[in-house]
């Protein structure tokens, strides 16, 4: 399993023969900063929101084809690598495929309004355009299926062919949830309310449309796996899947993420691995990892060497035996909270109230709801990995919704749901030095020190906010 910030990604890996396979199914959150930690092995949140791929990034499938001539494709249905605010995520790769009209993908024109219900939830017109186009009972209409379906051509064609990258992202389970009848018939779903609902707002849910579609991809996966026992690929595949982050349904009294606490049930995720020979296939392994950890693994399965810049570790020697990885791990969102755990305890720090983050890019997206955004930015050489000026933007710290006006330590051990906070001054002092330890180890800013109440040369801790 692995713990990690915000993000994580589906991944299925296979070399031996020098061949790999990356797949994702991800549910949502800040989808491009969990896509920069994996692409670059970096922990991004602490000095970047939501933004393109940046011109000095190392990003994997740049660095494969440069050390190891590896053949990179990616195939994804997530629009959101192909709006302004995420572009450039999939040009490093040799070819890429994108399957259009997930949620509101700009995709079918319609200037006519099209029909919509009378709806409970969240609603976009776009998404009903799309959904017109679309055969709603036929399971090779939805793009994620479409994306299963790439894959599977894509090993029908290349399986007999050596050092390739496949990296198949699927967007959903994800808002809205649409999918065949058939597949909520399986839950049972018996909404008969007088309003169209499959797009829940971020409150609690009661219809089975997400465990619906959930299963339709899961279905899909199980051919895409059919395919690998067809064309005999396990005998010389590693597989790895995970993905970016959880998904309240409903927990804690929350829906989705993003605005609440980042409990455990968000930021740990699945990481399961296959290797051809591996003595840890089917077995449980406990070291800690995180999301950056799978730059330099596939760099390591295809014989790549990761720069000094790049922060994560390869998870490769966990595939012969489990063993120490990381002591201990950060997580979180772009001027939020920021928490770590070591397994065993999580700590959460929360920033001081009105302090300041500050977002750092070389390619600036001007949103259109606040076009003056960069008005006070300034542009100099701010970042340790690179010499290029970049664009600094200041933003406005938040804390979580219903935060308390003090951090927050968990013992994971004795309450893994996290409803009992723990109040002791000896233990809250030692993970207060261990997050102010990681930030120096993963070369947080300045400003960072001030906004969670450091300060950077004689680490003062206070066990308040302000």
């Amino acid at each position: 399993m692995a713990i990690g910030n915000e993000t994580r990604q589906s991944i299925l890996i296979s070399l031996a023969q020098g061949k790999t396979v990356i797949f994702s199914s991800m549910a949502g959150l800040p989808c491009m900063p969990a896509r920069r930690d994996m692409m670059t092995g970096r922990l991004n949140f602490l000095e970047s929101s939501w933004c393109p791929l940046q011109p000095f990034d190392e990003v994997y499938p740049r660095v494969l084809n440069k050390q190891s001539g590896t053949y990179c494709h990616m195939i994804t249905d997530h629009y959101h690598y192909f709006e302004a605010s995420g572009l450039g995520y999939q040009t490093p790769f040799h070819t890429w495929e994108f399957m259009r009209g997930q949620e509101s993908d700009p995709w079918q024109p319609r200037v006519k309004d099209p029909e919509i219900p009378v709806y409970r939830g969240k609603n976009r017109r776009q998404d009903w355009v799309n959904r017109h186009s679309m055969n709603l009972e036929r399971d090779e209409d939805y793009p994620t299926t479409q994306c299963f379906m790439r894959a599977i051509d894509f090993l029908q064609h290349n399986h007999d062919q050596d050092n390739w990258l496949m990296h198949l992202e699927v967007f959903d389970p994800h808002e809205p949830f649409v999918c065949p009848h058939k597949y909520r018939e399986l839950y049972a779903d018996d909404w008969s309310g007088p309003y169209h609902f499959d797009w829940p707002s971020y409150s609690s849910v009661d219809r089975k449309c997400y465990a619906g579609t959930l299963t339709m991809a899961d279905i899909w996966l199980g051919k895409l796996l059919d395919k690998m026992d067809e064309l005999d690929l396990w005998k010389d595949t590693t597989v790895i899947l995970t993905t970016d982050h959880g998904h309240l349904l409903g927990d804690y009294g929350y829906w989705a993420k993003n605005y609440m606490f980042d409990y455990r049930k968000l930021a740990h995720i699945p990481l399961m691995v296959y290797q051809p020979g591996s003595p840890m296939n089917g077995k449980r392994v406990q070291s800690l990892t995180t999301t950056i950890d799978l730059m330099p693994t596939l760099l390591e399965l295809h014989g790549a060497i990761p720069s000094e810049h790049v922060q994560g570790k390869s998870l490769v020697h966990l595939l012969g035996e489990d063993g120490t990885h990381h002591d201990a791990v950060l997580y979180g969102y772009f001027a939020k909270d920021i928490s770590l755990t070591d397994g065993r305890y999580t700590y959460t720090r929360q920033p001081i109230p009105d302090s300041i983050a500050y977002h750092h890019t070389a390619t600036p997206v001007i949103s259109p709801q606040t076009p003056g955004q960069y008005e006070k930015a300034e542009l100099g050489v701010f970042l340790p990995q690179t010499r290029m000026p970049v664009y600094r933007r200041p933003e406005r710290s938040r804390r979580h919704h219903n935060a308390p006006d003090h951090h927050l330590l968990y013992d994971l051990a004795n309450d893994p749901d996290q409803k009992s906070v723990i109040r002791n001054e000896a233990l809250e002092e030692r993970y207060a030095f261990k997050l102010h330890e990681l930030l120096k180890r993963y070369q947080a800013p300045e400003w960072q020190y001030d906004r969670m109440g450091y300060k950077q040369d004689s680490l003062h801790i206070d066990r308040g906010i302000g």
